[in-house]
């Protein structure tokens, strides 16, 4: 396992509960990967140059830039290998020129380490540039999901970017706002309810008919009055005009 980081704990230790063997886990950062790999019983190194040559499969999961800039470190040595990413947002063809089998696997999911997940039901992503390798990655991701899917690399930054604004957007608005509610001496859980049921709708009804609120309407005179106690922040009024014109066009296809 190349990464220490929360998808690389996460992914570890779900292939390590079905039954696969992790060998070793390398991190810059040595408590890192001393920490992971204590977990996994699993050695560990600080040092590309010192990864095991005995792997079957290299999973590599760190930074999208650290992986353009550390890819022939990885690769060197073990070019027969079969080295597998686990990132939306860029093409298998990464490890081009590096070594001769590669593929991804990417969990889709927004993970933390001190937060627990059912693996087995998160969406796995998998291509790999030879068929009997791609038949290698899809039993490796179904033996710790029940949930794997095709997807080539053009597909895979789509939905990557759909997942920004699925998850990341919508976690920013939340970060807004808790401040605007601790502003006002407003607990952060009375919007709890609200975000649960807005989550679980969408099980069942189509986002665009699920959507409520002035913006669906275009009510000028709620939303003026609302921009108005935005007046301490002139990006916050921004992204609130932005947002309820996106809604209202949306809302009236």
């Amino acid at each position: 396992m190349v990464g220490a980081g929360n998808l690389a704990t996460h992914l570890s230790r779900a292939l390590q509960n079905a039954g696969h063997d992790i060998l070793q886990v390398f991190s810059r950062t040595e408590e890192n990967a001393r920490l992971l790999a204590d977990r996994l019983n699993a050695g560990f190194t600080t040092s590309l140059a010192s990864l095991s040559a005995e792997a079957d499969i290299y999973i590599v999961s760190i930074k999208d830039s650290a992986l353009v800039e550390c890819v022939s470190d990885i690769c060197r040595g073990r070019e027969d290998k079969l080295f597998v990413h686990t990132a939306g947002s860029i093409a298998m063809q990464v490890f081009e020129g590096h070594c001769h089998r590669f593929g991804v696997l990417y969990p889709m999911q927004s993970f933390s380490k001190g937060r627990e997940v059912d693996f087995s039901v998160i969406p796995c992503f998998v291509e790999a540039n030879n068929a009997d390798d791609e038949a290698v990655v899809e039993a490796l991701a179904s033996s710790v999901s029940q949930s794997v899917w095709h997807f080539s690399g053009e597909q895979r930054k789509y939905l990557h970017l759909a997942a920004v604004f699925a998850n990341n957007f919508t976690n920013h608005m939340y970060a807004l706002c808790a401040e605007m509610l601790a502003q006002h001496d407003i607990p952060f859980s009375t919007m709890i309810p609200l975000i649960d049921e807005t989550a679980a709708k969408i099980h069942t009804l189509e986002p665009r008919k699920a959507q409520t609120g002035p913006a669906v309407r275009f009510d000028r005179n709620v939303m003026d009055k609302q921009k108005a106690l935005l007046a301490y922040s002139p990006e916050l009024q921004q992204i609130y005009e932005l947002l309820s014109k996106s809604i209202h066009k949306t809302s009236t296809k």
